[in-house]
């Protein structure tokens, strides 16, 4: 069951926080987009299948939908909760071009990237839909098109159709695994759930049954980053929901999120967002000025 609530509105776009709730690996019935469409994932992840192309979607894997455009989703963990970004076909021409034709569907979101989402959501409660929430939308939208419109940073890895629809939760490893593409996918699946075998490269290897080596090599080449800069980004991501929440005891959230201390915490949130902890605390609790 897909539920959605509209967040703020302005001239040429709305801002819907959506959840789902269905659990089942089985695709759902076609739907066609009705607009031009930027979805965030906030908290869970799903896979969506858009011109026969499959893809995972989570916090780090944002996508691009067009009107007219088929597509089904699945929903192989259970539910999820986003934010989805619809533009008009003339604000679409405005920020993107005429013409545009993107060459993949699905862009990756950095720590960077994911505090403008929720700096865009910050602005959305503040009130104001005609210059904050417009400022933060303008800055998440040219981030988003200058890195599809660039080198290409690789769309998420294609992934087998799920299994029919009721079928017992499986895995997020599958095995085995061949492809370079392949490889990156299943070790985000398993970093995403963590798995206990992601704690570590060497374990989470022997997991995907493919040398340390060729993981490292498969999964930069993908994403475009290491796999150990993926890792701290996922955990990043945690650490900014926590602090978001109000998360008071950065020691306990250093232990709880699997890193040494509360310092190598700072370090690591510090590098992906440029921010630490309590600055982000109080960051995301404030409406945009």
């Amino acid at each position: 069951m897909r539920s959605s609530r509209q967040l703020a509105r302005g001239k040429g776009f709305t801002l819907d926080l959506v959840t789902c709730v269905d659990d089942h690996r089985g695709w759902s019935r076609p739907e066609v987009g009705r607009a031009h469409r930027m979805v965030l994932v906030h908290r869970g992840a799903f896979r969506r299948m858009a011109d026969g192309r499959p893809a995972a979607v989570d916090p780090t894997m944002a996508y691009l939908g067009a009107p007219g455009e088929e597509e089904r989703f699945a929903h192989p963990a259970g539910g999820d909760v986003c934010t989805s970004l619809s533009l008009s076909p003339a604000l679409w021409r405005t920020l993107a071009g005429d013409g545009t034709r993107l060459a993949r569907p699905t862009v990756y979101v950095d720590a960077r990237f994911e505090l403008a989402h929720r700096r865009l959501l910050a602005a959305a409660r503040a009130g104001d839909p005609d210059f904050a929430l417009v400022e933060s939308l303008l800055s998440l939208t040219s981030a988003t098109l200058t890195q599809l419109a660039g080198p290409a940073t690789p769309a998420a890895a294609p992934t087998p159709a799920p299994g029919p629809a009721g079928s017992p939760a499986r895995s997020p490893v599958r095995s085995p695994v061949r492809s370079p593409a392949a490889i990156a996918e299943a070790a985000r699946e398993a970093i995403s759930a963590d798995h206990p075998a992601a704690a570590g490269l060497l374990p989470l290897a022997e997991l995907l049954a493919v040398s340390p080596y060729r993981l490292s090599r498969a999964f930069t080449r993908e994403l475009g980053v290491s796999l150990t800069h993926y890792r701290n980004r996922v955990r990043v991501s945690r650490a900014l929901d926590r602090l978001e929440s109000g998360e008071t005891g950065l020691a306990a959230l250093a232990a709880d999120l699997g890193f040494a201390d509360q310092a190598h915490l700072t370090r690591t949130v510090r590098r992906h967002v440029g921010h630490t902890p309590a600055a982000l605390r109080r960051l995301l609790a404030s409406p945009v000025p």
